[in-house]
């Protein structure tokens, strides 16, 4: 099913255009958690791309099977300052370790994947295509720790 999957990278140019089929497929794969979540809303899911997709580096990797949108992965660089993004550490670790400079590090926001082709790879694949040509040295990624599972697998993926 992802063997012929086709992956199309995007940058912030291309964000406006690219919003309603990234609504789209939210929609589809949180529809379930938004029947009794309001954090899981498609509107606000939609505030959080636009935030996100306005940053400077944002980048965005869209999988196609037979032209039809299978998942998509994106992020983009913290900033230099007034990143939240190290605020909720459950450990102390040194003031250099979260020190950004606005091309350290790049913050995968994103990844999802529609249910036909979970358990394929496909999350794998758009995770790797994203990350592939940033000029970063390192990335990160939030994972709720209720979600033990998706923990293992990202961090088998190193």
């Amino acid at each position: 099913m992802t063997a012929d999957m086709e992956l199309r990278h995007y940058t912030t140019h291309e964000a406006d255009y690219l919003r309603p089929l990234l609504l789209d497929v939210y929609a589809e794969v949180y529809a379930k958690a938004a029947e009794t979540d309001p954090f899981c809303a498609v509107d606000r899911f939609a505030e959080g791309l636009d935030i996100w997709s306005a940053r400077p580096g944002w980048s965005c990797v869209i999988g196609y099977d037979s032209g039809q949108p299978v998942g998509y992965a994106y992020g983009a660089p913290l900033p230099p300052s007034g990143s939240r993004w190290w605020g909720g550490l459950l450990t102390d670790v040194p003031a250099d370790t979260v020190a950004e400079t606005g091309t350290r590090t790049y913050a995968l926001s994103e990844l999802m994947v529609r249910a036909p082709w979970r358990k394929t790879g496909t999350a794998r694949r758009l995770h790797d295509a994203l990350l592939a040509a940033r000029p970063e040295e390192r990335a990160t990624l939030l994972v709720d720790q209720d979600h033990p599972k998706v923990h293992t697998l990202y961090q088998s993926w190193g």
